[in-house]
């Protein structure tokens, strides 16, 4: 009885290799992807390629899940999954996979890291499903302080501004998707309702392609080409995302959201260093902005949830 008590009551901090190999998939793969989307765009239309990317990866997770006894959203449920796949995946993927044929992929990565600065200017001045705090407010500013940093005209190369603002309004999609997503009637599994918004957001990214004449003549793969795309849909969707999602199910969502300010650090370093992308002072001046304006906004928030208001 003696040990059964001391068991209960001890905090159970206990080491999960799962957990590390989990944040490490989103960390890593997710903040490489950047670099794989960028080499596949420069060879295969924008909205194939991205289409492809997350069809593929949803019809594989919605099946596996479905054959281990999942079962299949009700009509409500499919409704609530399209309203997701078009936000989040054909309004936040279709312009950012476009962009990067312009950006590279470092500054793509520090424009798509501003999740939570739109994210809290939606929930607290739009949605009005957060009290608006100063502190917030304050933090917030600097990150697209950050953001105008990156795109103010110079003497050197200049950040082509339309790029940057699609990619800024794709990012606005995402978050718009994620906060709506809080209030629909979804799937209890996780992992299903991620392969069946990710199959309707592919499969309308698809369907845009095929409007927007990217199929005719059917886009020729390159093996470079082939391989990024088959590394986006592996290990940026299929493992990093479930990952993302198995995460949810066990830690404050604010904990996992430390990926915003970690992925552009791998982008920029990748691109550096293996693609050999650009990096000036203003990229940095910016990606510094941003980042401590996304940890500030994470630590805020964090600090809110444990004081309960």
């Amino acid at each position: 009885m003696a040990n059964t008590s001391v068991s209960v009551g001890a905090p159970k901090r206990s080491f999960d290799v799962r957990v590390v190999m989990a944040f490490l998939a989103i960390y890593v793969l997710w903040g490489t992807t950047f670099l794989a989307i960028r080499v596949a765009v420069l060879e295969v239309p924008p909205l194939f390629a991205a289409g492809a990317r997350f069809f593929t990866a949803g019809v594989l997770l919605y099946g596996f899940m479905r054959l281990r006894g999942k079962a299949r959203p009700t009509a409500l449920e499919w409704r609530n999954l399209a309203v997701i796949g078009l936000l989040m995946f054909v309004v936040e993927y279709g312009p950012l996979f476009w962009a990067e044929k312009y950006l590279t992929s470092g500054v793509t990565s520090i424009l798509a890291a501003t999740v939570p600065l739109i994210t809290i200017v939606l929930e607290m001045v739009v949605l009005r499903q957060q009290a608006f705090r100063w502190s917030l407010l304050g933090a917030t500013v600097l990150g697209f302080c950050g953001v105008g940093v990156l795109m103010l005209p110079s003497g050197a190369k200049n950040v082509a501004l339309v790029p940057c603002v699609a990619v800024l309004l794709g990012t606005t999609g995402w978050c718009l998707g994620s906060v709506l997503q809080r209030q629909m009637k979804l799937p209890d599994s996780r992992p299903l309702t991620s392969g069946a918004a990710m199959m309707l957001g592919g499969g309308g990214l698809l369907v845009l392609s095929g409007l927007f004449g990217e199929l005719h003549p059917f886009p020729h793969l390159s093996l470079r080409a082939a391989l990024a795309l088959g590394y986006l849909i592996t290990c940026g969707s299929l493992l990093a995302f479930t990952a993302f999602v198995w995460l949810l199910g066990r830690m404050p969502a604010s904990e996992i959201s430390s990926y915003a300010y970690v992925n552009p650090v791998v982008a920029i370093s990748l691109g550096y260093f293996v693609a050999g992308e650009h990096v000036g002072g203003r990229t940095l001046v910016g990606a510094v902005l941003v980042l401590v304006s996304v940890f500030l906004i994470l630590r805020l928030n964090a600090i809110c949830f444990r004081q309960g208001r």
